[in-house]
């Protein structure tokens, strides 16, 4: 886990750290997915950007994309394959996913990943879409 969501793990909050806590979120998503106290934890590892993960057997690494959140992070394989997590979402065509803490970040987020070899985006919801949608103006 990336250090900048650890606290939210440790302290089973979600929204310890976030810029734009929105209060419908606040109190239905932990209602909803049961999310509370029995439910903390301490990551085993604390990641950074260009996280090396073939030591574990998958040519790939983490890359930082906050916007969803302080420490969003996506895995990028050798084969140009990233799984983006919450940054994107393709339920009605690719688009950033509208539920952002800070989508300054999210748009430098874009933009880091305009500047790397993508092939197929794996959003967290939804379904996959090529790298050049977003060359051609979506997200």
């Amino acid at each position: 886990m990336h250090r900048d969501d650890a606290e939210m793990a440790e302290r089973a909050d979600m929204f310890v750290n976030r810029k734009r806590p929105n209060l419908i979120i606040t109190k239905l998503i932990p209602i909803l997915s049961g999310f509370g106290k029995s439910e903390w934890f301490k990551p085993d590892i604390l990641i950074e950007d260009r996280y090396d993960l073939s030591q574990y057997g998958l040519e790939a690494e983490v890359i930082c994309i906050p916007g969803h959140s302080q420490g969003s992070v996506g895995i990028l394989t050798t084969r140009g394959d990233l799984f983006c997590g919450d940054l994107f979402e393709n339920t009605n065509g690719p688009a950033l996913n509208p539920l952002m803490d800070d989508p300054t970040a999210a748009r430098s987020s874009v933009a880091k990943l305009e500047g790397l070899k993508i092939g197929t985006i794996y959003p967290g919801h939804g379904q996959p879409f090529m790298m050049q949608s977003l060359a051609k103006g979506r997200p």
